[in-house]
């Protein structure tokens, strides 16, 4: 089944849902106009529709490999690249002096969820060299910028991150990789990196690498660690790729998903690199990157949740089996009750996962654009719960998807099947969902629920203003609010950390179900009568209730959890 992109989705949530207009009243994206932005997802979609989405097969069928040190990429994925940088899509938001378009980032989620959506494989790679963009724009020297920013935007180059280790995993201070410094300003790396996503490409004409390495005087742990830009090849004077760097591909990892994205073994041998940021400084520069990855991640979840409910839904619109009592019915599964709840489940699940990521964008844009510390806060609360929540609806959509095909779904040819087995990484890298959760109960606390009881009261004010409209829909927003409010009370009471971490995956997942009633209640009353108040009624009457059974397991503490002994577990 073809991928539309759901151009009209992003229209509504902008202009009803996640006040996109406060981001482009500001100075900062004042050139953002609606006209403007509209061009931009309508291109962008029609890239995704006639472009990417016909690789998404292919690259499954036909991975990535390593020929004589060479990766050789998916058939057709040269073309797809090619399309994306010609088009502008690696960076939209990044800054003009240096070739980006310097739009909201709001826009740039919207497009790579697009892309996502469309092929997953390919996509993974713009989203790596516009995490590098944003790491160099804030940290490297002008002498960096200079050379490396208008070649990674306009796609000529690629970059990379390179932090784990086959010993340091999300241990990241447990790193070995060393960096020598040389006598001509740049410093020598020697290490082994592992899980690299497109860690080298036969398509573009250089592959830069972001490398977390120790030098000789830094400290164990992540303290005495520091960022290096290390090139394939090492640029010449006039900027041109020049001779190979001490690098190399070892190996690819055969993966359960993800065949047309090669995932390398990288080996540096006395590679030539360059500082980024300050020494000892690596893991705050990292950050940078880390950050805007996250929400490119829950943003990829969400696209291959999009694309999946697509897919089922055209296979229930003609797939015939047994008869339904549905008057005037289609004739078709999708009458069937339980066939119906699962594309419902799935829509809905979507919409909600997108309000949270385009909302998460919004405040990014809002930080960057005025600079205003409740901003900034905002968009770090939301950060890990775009991240998890969006890889899990991608991971449950995609696994609804098989089931709406039935037999079918469980058949290679369907194409559903490759939904589940590219979308379930998503959840592990970039920091497993529950690091993500053990840092939305911890370091996004660390201001007393500050910033939580900010968004809470905004999501009481709204749902106690929607009673007088739509009381049924509104009231149980509201209480829902009303529980997370106490259980952020009750999270920032405790003192062991543990008591919060035991809990920290239900109760972010019961946060993102909150957080999606409110988003379906503002829809609601900006389309009451229409399918998206039929919707919302389906989340907040259906879904949204199981937030209390998951605020409960989240202030259950951690005694119970730990009473269970190793001994226990393994009887």
């Amino acid at each position: 089944m073809p991928y539309r992109a759901p151009i009209s989705d992003y229209r509504f949530l902008f202009d009803h849902v996640v006040d996109f207009k406060t981001v482009t009243d500001t100075d900062r994206f004042a050139e953002a106009t609606p006209d403007m932005v509209d061009a931009i997802l309508t291109e962008a979609g029609k890239m995704c529709e006639e472009i990417l989405a016909p690789l998404q097969r292919p690259g499954d069928l036909n991975p990535a490999r390593l020929e004589n040190g060479v990766v050789r990429t998916s058939p057709g994925f040269a073309e797809g690249h090619k399309a994306i940088a010609e088009g502008g899509w690696v960076a939209i938001a990044a800054d003009p002096e240096y070739g980006g378009m310097g739009l909201p980032m709001t826009v740039t989620t919207a497009v790579n969820e697009m892309m996502s959506a469309a092929c997953l494989s390919l996509q993974l790679n713009p989203l790596m060299t516009q995490g590098q963009i944003e790491a160099l724009e804030h940290h490297a020297s002008d002498a960096i910028k200079q050379t490396y920013l208008p070649k990674l935007i306009s796609g000529a180059w690629a970059g990379t991150m390179n932090l784990t280790e086959p010993q340091a995993g999300s241990d990241v201070g447990a790193l070995r990789t060393k960096a020598e410094p040389n006598n001509d300003g740049s410093y020598s790396i020697t290490g082994q990196k592992i899980y690299i996503s497109w860690g080298d490409n036969d398509f573009t004409e250089n592959v830069c690498h972001l490398v977390l390495a120790r030098l000789p005087d830094g400290v164990p742990g992540t303290k005495g660690i520091s960022l290096f830009l290390v090139p394939k090849y090492l640029p010449k004077e006039d900027g041109t790729p020049g001779v190979a760097n001490d690098l190399r591909v070892v190996s690819l990892e055969h993966k359960m998903g993800l065949h047309g994205s090669p995932t390398a073994v990288m080996e540096y041998a006395g590679a030539k690199g360059w500082l980024v940021g300050g020494e000892h400084d690596g893991m705050k520069c990292m950050f940078t990157m880390m950050n805007n990855a996250r929400l490119g991640v829950g943003g990829q979840g969400i696209g291959v949740a999009e694309g999946a409910y697509q897919h089922a839904l055209a296979y229930a619109m003609d797939r015939k089996q047994g008869r339904t009592s549905v008057e005037d019915g289609t004739g078709t599964i999708v009458d069937h009750a339980d066939v119906r709840r699962m594309l419902a489940t799935m829509k809905a699940e979507v919409f909600a996962a997108r309000a949270i990521a385009l909302a998460n964008a919004v405040a990014i844009d809002m930080a960057t654009a005025t600079g205003d510390a409740d901003w900034a806060a905002r968009a770090a609360l939301l950060t890990p719960v775009t991240k998890a929540f969006g890889t899990d609806t991608g991971i449950a959509v995609a696994d609804l998807g098989v089931q709406v095909h039935g037999g079918m779904g469980f058949i290679e040819e369907t194409g559903a099947a490759q939904y589940c087995r590219d979308v379930r990484v998503t959840a592990i890298y970039e920091g497993t969902n529950g690091i993500q959760s053990m840092d939305l109960v911890a370091r996004k606390m660390m201001d007393g629920g500050e910033a939580a009881f900010d968004l809470l009261d905004e999501i009481e004010t709204f749902a106690e203003a929607a009673k007088s409209e739509l009381p049924d829909l509104a009231e149980p927003v509201w209480q829902a609010a009303e529980t997370l409010r106490e259980t952020v009370e009750w999270l920032v009471a405790q003192k062991d950390l543990t008591d919060r971490f035991a809990g920290s995956v239900p109760f972010l997942k019961g946060f993102a179900r909150v957080l999606g009633g409110y988003y379906h209640l503002r829809a609601a009353m900006a389309d009451t009568g229409g399918a998206r108040a039929r919707l919302a009624r389906f989340y907040i009457s259906r879904l949204l209730p199981e937030h209390r059974g998951l605020f409960a397991h989240a202030r259950a503490g951690s005694g119970d959890l730990f009473a269970l002994s190793p001994e226990d577990l393994a009887a």
